[in-house]
């Protein structure tokens, strides 16, 4: 029976032949947005009870791997879109069916309460009424439904929004993950029906599934990650294919038979596999702890978080390491080295893998207070 893994492999030539067109245009192709879909690589985390695929979290960091190593911005979307989906088991079973239950539909969007919200109604159905801008939108433009957090009067609630009532801002200018289409959009006076919204931390899971008990921002963290190791995996399997060939000028000798070159990579290497192992082996042991019908620690989740947090930092140095070692060649925006190393360090840039969390991280190891409501 073919896996997920064998899934990726079969539409990575499609992903690959788009990855320019998503640079170039800012935002993911609709061939690359159909692969993904068709391959139920855009709701991996989406309850069966709705018809979704369920993806335990250690596949599920292996694929959007694997994805990344063809295309990071597809890597990224497919990710965002993943971790949006698991909140499907929050809303309300009939609510959730009707969004998730078509494997054509993805959704996206941002948690931060950037929205404005207060009570309404509309035909006697309860709701809200919600204003509000929000950045990194990754994947967005290509979504039916769109996520966006707002504070209401006494609690900070997020809402679903079909996409007819969104509207983006073309600010996704950037230097790396150009391809993911992470700009502005924004909600005017949109009404959400309150059954399409739920306040996180406090509104309990309606699907009982695995998932739905894994802490979800570790999950997204986690799966962050993921992205950044995919990338640097595709930075170093390129340097290897242009060190066999390119002599570096005034040098007789080609980039493989370099000494330098040689000692870098194998650092390199033994610094990404380290981190994609750590990573996995902790992910892989909160399941099984999920899977025995226990709760995932606090302590797991610290451990989740560092080895998320040393993924992306890893993977960062992995993809400078090969940019350098190409020399020149890796300067031009054709560049594949260039793409990645400037993908490589977005995924240090997001919240969930920042190296800035090591502080937070550090002072949870020597038991030291600190708030654990994003873990």
């Amino acid at each position: 029976m073919p896996t997920l893994l064998d899934t990726v492999a079969d539409i990575a030539e499609v992903i690959e032949a788009h990855a320019d067109e998503a640079e170039q245009d800012r935002r993911l192709p609709a061939g690359t947005v159909a692969a993904l879909v068709d391959a139920d690589l855009m709701r991996m985390c989406v309850p069966a009870v709705y018809g979704g695929p369920e993806v335990a979290p250690p596949e599920m960091i292996e694929a959007i791997s694997a994805v990344a190593h063809a295309d990071g911005a597809a890597g990224w979307c497919s990710m965002i879109a993943s971790t949006t989906s698991s909140l499907s088991a929050y809303l309300p079973a009939e609510v959730a069916a009707r969004i998730y239950g078509d494997p054509s539909v993805v959704t996206g969007g941002v948690f931060a309460p950037n929205g404005a919200a207060h009570e309404d109604s509309v035909d006697d159905v309860n709701g809200l009424r919600v204003t509000g801008r929000w950045a990194w939108g990754s994947g967005t433009q290509h979504c039916a439904w769109i996520i966006g957090g707002a504070m209401t009067s006494d609690s900070m609630r997020l809402c679903w929004f079909p996409a007819t009532d969104v509207s983006f801002i073309d600010t996704w200018h950037t230097g790396g993950m150009r391809g993911s289409g992470s700009l502005d959009y924004s909600v005017d006076s949109a009404f959400v029906p309150i059954d399409h919204t739920i306040v996180p931390g406090v509104t309990p899971p309606v699907a009982d599934c695995g998932l739905a008990r894994f802490p979800n921002f570790t999950l997204l963290a986690c799966s962050v990650a993921s992205v950044g190791l995919g990338v640097a995996r595709r930075a170093l399997d390129e340097l290897g294919d242009v060190a066999q060939g390119k002599r570096p000028q005034f040098s007789s000798r080609t980039l493989a038979q370099s000494g330098f070159t040689q000692i870098e990579l194998a650092r390199a290497e033994a610094g990404l596999r380290s981190a994609r192992a750590f990573l996995l082996d902790e992910v892989s042991s909160a399941w099984e702890s999920v899977e025995g019908g226990d709760q995932v620690t606090l302590d797991q989740r610290i451990a989740m978080r560092l080895a998320a947090t040393h993924a992306a930092s890893a993977s960062a140095s992995a993809a400078d390491v090969a940019y350098t070692l190409a020399g020149g060649t890796a300067v031009y925006e054709t560049s594949l080295l260039g793409r990645c190393m400037r993908d490589a360090h977005v995924v240090t840039q997001h919240i969930q893998t920042a190296p800035k969390l090591n502080e937070k991280i550090g002072r949870l190891l020597l038991g030291l207070d600190d708030d654990t409501s994003m873990f």
